[in-house]
């Protein structure tokens, strides 16, 4: 097998990363367009209706078919929804069909992308850490340039609703013949049914769970509803600053990515601990900043909150190696990233609660929920630890 790769594996997971997200920073475009906030934050959580069965049956999949074969669906499938999303001009059923076929890419990547990367990775030499680490700065970065070129394409390009996606076709196509030479890894030929022993693991309950929605939903606050709170201020550059703001948080989660696997200690759940604790400073910030309807501190919220991110995703898929076996790694992760998808419907249900309360109200009312989910995760920090050996090996170096 050729010593990288892996890095093509990383491509494949950075185009389904750039597919999810690229929909984000044209809320404002499609709320200029007369949709409502309602309909455009619904629009925005609108692919987990197809993430949440990818991302739950994907792993299963692939240890039937293959890493391979899932990964190339999973381009195909974001290939797909960006044409869907370019036609939906004619009419909203177009951009739900495309948000929804979305999140069958994204969730190929999450799931199955983030287990093979780690396995070519260990293939090549380096540790399961590392792997982790590649897989989930692909993601993020994908994640991030998406929106970037997406939202400057729609504020500055032509045809706003059409040419951001037909970029992201493009680079779909590119990628997908990389797939085709890429070996196989674990074990195929296997039952079809998922393998849920590490979800029932103690540790998944105690240290990962009460962490994993916020993961998208920080994301899901700093980049749809701070933009949403302070746009009346920027007049037409409204896209623009939406599009700072989503990058600018998945900038600052990328950048901050390597810290998470420093704070990772194999005796507790520390890591899980800072990113929640870092969760509710970016938060509290989010309220000081609809209070006061400045773009400034509602960028320097998203940044708050971007950090949160970075280190909750990574601090996350590290427990996860650390009790799940290799054939449960793909499934585990898997059901993770559907509970970490569940923040992603934050903005959706803050839309409808903003009826009944303020925004500060409502995002002071998160914070209060952030710092008890911070209190659980360390009262367990240290229960239900991995076999010893198991937590020696993940405590090796870095290679």
């Amino acid at each position: 097998m050729r010593p990288a790769a892996w890095k093509s594996a990383v491509a494949a997971i950075f185009v389904c990363g750039w597919g999810g997200n690229q929909f984000t920073p044209l809320l404002v475009m499609y709320r200029q367009a007369g949709h409502s906030a309602l309909m455009v934050n619904t629009l925005l959580g609108a692919y987990v209706l197809g993430l949440f069965p990818g991302l739950l049956f994907a792993g299963g999949l692939s240890q039937r078919f293959g890493r391979r074969a899932v990964m190339i669906a999973g381009v195909v499938a974001s290939l797909t929804a960006s044409v869907s999303l370019a036609a939906g001009e004619y009419g909203a059923g177009w951009l739900a069909a495309g948000r929804f076929v979305t999140g069958f890419g994204v969730a190929a990547a999450m799931a199955v992308g983030t287990t093979w990367v780690t396995e070519l990775s260990a293939c090549s030499g380096s540790d399961s850490r590392t792997g982790a680490g590649r897989a989930a700065l692909a993601l993020t970065t994908g994640f991030g340039i998406g929106a970037g070129v997406a939202g400057a394409l729609a504020q500055w390009g032509p045809a706003p609703m059409v040419l951001p996606y037909v970029v992201h076709v493009v680079l779909a196509l590119a990628v997908l013949p990389l797939l085709y030479r890429l070996p196989e890894t674990g074990c195929l030929g296997g039952s079809p049914r998922p393998r849920w022993g590490g979800v029932r693991h103690p540790r998944f309950r105690k240290a990962v769970l009460p962490m994993a929605p916020w993961i998208f939903g920080a994301a899901g606050v700093a980049y749809a509803i701070m933009p949403q709170l302070v746009g009346d201020r920027l007049g037409s550059l409204a896209l623009a600053y939406s599009t700072l703001l989503t990058v600018g948080t998945l900038g600052a989660g990328a950048l901050i990515q390597p810290v998470a696997k420093r704070l990772d200690r194999p005796t507790s759940a520390r890591a899980v601990a800072v990113s929640m604790g870092v969760m509710s400073v970016g938060l509290a910030l989010s309220v000081v900043a609809a209070v006061a309807g400045s773009p400034v501190l509602a960028l320097v919220a998203a940044l708050g909150l971007g950090c949160a991110y970075g280190l909750a995703v990574v601090s996350g898929l590290l427990e996860l190696q650390r009790f799940s076996r290799p054939e449960e790694l793909a499934d585990t992760t898997g059901v993770y990233y559907a509970f970490a998808y569940l923040g992603f419907l934050l903005p959706a249900l803050l839309s409808l609660l903003s009826a009944v309360a303020t925004y500060p109200v409502l995002l002071g009312g998160l914070v209060v929920l952030a710092l008890a989910a911070t209190g659980v995760i360390l009262r367990y920090s240290k229960a239900d630890l991995p076999a010893r050996e198991t937590a020696e090996r993940q405590a090796e170096p870095v290679g």
